[in-house]
């Protein structure tokens, strides 16, 4: 089983290009080579393969938040299953985990949606899907500073409040606090869960 997610830049016309292109092409870099496993296509759509299917969510949040503290935002499906073409771009790799992805895109548009995941499990992605409204009701209204918090904190899992000030060049009561603004308890606790979630489909 694999993960992969779709998405888009919102408003991306109003933005100049230049600008915001190469910043997300920096946030992509980690998740592997391009065009195999991320790629950039049609200026500003993306696509990306997480392998294990469990990192999917987290992945897609701290997308989020990086695109949130440089101004921007993005509209992204999550889509899980097998992958049956493997191609050099990913854009033309293929298996029902693309099309989970390609087809939930499509329905976010019309529905402004911004993040939702299709596992084929009914049950699970009512579950899950309703989970992300609620949370997307803060997530997308991170300001810059709580959004760079986030970003941080999801890449350094085991640094403690003080540790992340130093990257953040802030004190850890201003940590603290945009600890508290980013919700950031409540986004790990989603993850936690969206995890047993996926356990269960993975698991024979």
């Amino acid at each position: 089983m694999t993960s992969v997610i779709t998405g888009d830049i919102i408003d991306s016309r109003k933005q100049k290009s230049k600008d915001w292109v190469e910043g997300l092409k920096k946030i992509l870099s980690p998740f592997g080579e391009t065009p195999s496993q991320w790629e950039v296509y049609r200026g500003d759509e993306f696509q990306i393969e997480i392998n294990n299917p469990e990192e999917a969510l987290l992945s897609a949040i701290l997308i989020k938040a990086h695109l949130k503290a440089i101004k921007l935002d993005a509209r992204m499906s999550i889509g899980f299953g097998d992958k049956t073409h493997n191609a050099k771009k990913i854009s033309e790799s293929y298996g029902t985990a693309f099309i989970h992805s390609g087809e939930l895109f499509e329905t976010l548009k019309k529905q402004k949606v911004t993040l939702a995941i299709r596992t084929g499990d009914a049950i699970i992605d009512e579950k899950m899907n309703l989970m992300l409204q609620l949370a997307l009701t803060f997530m997308d209204n991170w300001l810059a500073q709580p959004a760079q918090f986030v970003g941080v904190a999801i890449e350094n899992p085991n640094l403690s409040q003080e540790e992340l000030g130093l990257k953040l060049g802030i004190n850890q009561a201003a940590v603290s606090r945009r600890q508290k603004r980013a919700h950031f308890d409540l986004v790990m606790n989603l993850d936690r869960y969206f995890r047993t979630q996926i356990k269960q489909l993975t698991t024979p």
